[in-house]
């Protein structure tokens, strides 16, 4: 027979802390978000989407055109320096705001692993409680059984002579 698995003192005392904390009733993380955060999220949001690529690129077509053309007064001649400036103003303001975002939601990601850790360990704590007292049943149903057939042989077999 398998010997029950018991948990130990360290496990019991943080098995009733879990219990007591209840890790998973408790909400994830609450959306209490800076002015800042708030914008860096929104920029991010933008930045990344099929819909700014495509503005994006019917704005950088349109600016060429123009200027080749000359048709607009060609305020942006053939290298487009211009043109060249105002994308890296563009890249130098987004690429730092979008890591903010990213920090930001890395941050959530973190404190959301540690929640679900808990929850786990609670879980295999629990799972391993469960596991004792089926087996310290299994053992009692056992030796029930093992009393019955003992009483039932002696009942069955011929008294000595």
């Amino acid at each position: 027979m398998q010997d029950a698995i018991r948990l130990t003192q360290e496990e019991s005392d943080r098995l009733r802390a879990l219990r007591l904390a209840k890790p998973a009733r408790q909400p994830r993380s609450s959306d209490r978000r800076s002015m800042g955060e708030r914008v860096a999220d929104l920029v991010a949001l933008t930045v990344g989407s099929w819909r700014f690529i495509i503005i994006q690129s019917l704005l950088l077509a349109l600016w060429i055109l123009l200027n080749i053309t000359a048709w607009a007064r060609n305020w942006d001649p053939y290298p487009f320096i211009l043109l060249n400036l105002v994308l890296s103003f563009q890249v130098a303001y987004a690429a730092p705001i979008v890591m903010m975002s990213q920090n930001r939601q890395a941050e959530i990601d973190r404190r959301n692993a540690a929640h679900d850790y808990q929850i786990n360990i609670k879980a295999e704590l629990e799972i391993e409680l469960l596991h004792t007292k089926i087996d310290a049943m299994r053992e009692q149903e056992i030796a029930r059984l093992t009393e019955v057939i003992e009483a039932l042989s002696a009942r069955l077999s011929p008294p000595a002579a």
